[in-house]
């Protein structure tokens, strides 16, 4: 487990290549997403093949999205995820899109998201038990504390409502695990600033990499989502490398009473 005192998880060591101290960790994730903020959709489209956008959308039926969600997308980036989630919630659901990177959060209301928040995923600018739904999209690596992330996450869901996290995990087998790597530490920063122009979009994906490479396991992520209270907690793993955790806000006790009670009088 890595982390600064006892009841601190950070997703990975201090990136003394990058910055000096952890304090120091946010700033410099919320710069380096500002400046490559205009080509990241680009970059990304190019990198996964395409294939992102449906693959997220895919994701999204996994975890049971259906029409009239409240779904919440934090650290939206560009608003992918947001953008395929109003698409299945219909008029008669919501997404909310926050991030803490205002060019970003421009990209997103540009492409269509309507409800963007400035804001951390920490410290959430949402009401308590608001969301049907919450989804994180490869941010989870970006955060200073998994801990408070997932009291954070649970205290916006809605009693039974589920949470998405998705991420990318380095494939434990040798082979694909070396193939993996040249991809991402070789190819991906090299094609990103062909592609761009940019070198500060070949120093995200760079820092992208040593993210992945140094994050905390999925054992020490599922025990966070579960120390944080919730329930039924899953990983699933699609194509080696891309790991789904979904669980779920247990029901409060009166309301599961009172369910209970009503199958009961139905019954007889």
């Amino acid at each position: 487990m890595t982390g600064t005192d006892a009841t601190t998880l950070t997703p990975h060591p201090v990136l003394t290549r990058y910055y000096d101290h952890a304090a120091s960790r946010h700033a410099h994730v919320v710069r380096l997403f500002e400046k490559t903020a205009q080509h990241y959709d680009r970059m990304n489209s190019v990198l996964s093949f395409g294939t992102g956008t449906r693959y997220r959308r895919e994701a999204l039926h996994r975890a049971g999205i259906a029409v009239g969600t409240r779904l919440l997308d934090v650290g939206t980036g560009t608003g992918v995820i947001a953008l395929e989630a109003m698409d299945l919630v219909g008029p008669d659901g919501h997404v909310t899109a926050v991030d803490p990177s205002r060019p970003m959060l421009d990209v997103a209301r540009r492409r269509g998201v309507s409800d963007v928040r400035i804001g951390t995923a920490e410290a959430l600018p949402c009401d308590d038990s608001s969301y049907d739904m919450v989804t994180m999209g490869y941010a989870l690596r970006h955060v200073n504390d998994l801990t408070v992330l997932c009291r954070e996450l649970v205290r916006v869901l809605r009693p039974g409502g589920v949470l998405l996290i998705l991420e990318q995990t380095p494939p434990r087998a040798w082979a694909l695990n070396l193939l993996y790597k040249l991809y991402m530490k070789t190819v991906v920063p090299r094609v990103s600033r062909l592609v761009t122009g940019s070198r500060d979009a070949a120093a995200l994906m760079n820092y992208y990499w040593d993210t992945l490479d140094q994050c905390v396991p999925a054992t020490s992520i599922i025990g966070a989502l579960e120390a944080a209270g919730l329930t039924a907690v899953r990983r699933n793993v699609i194509m080696w490398c891309f790991s789904e955790y979904t669980a779920r806000r247990p029901a409060d006790r009166v309301a599961a009473e009172e369910n209970d009670h009503s199958g009961r009088r139905t019954q007889e």
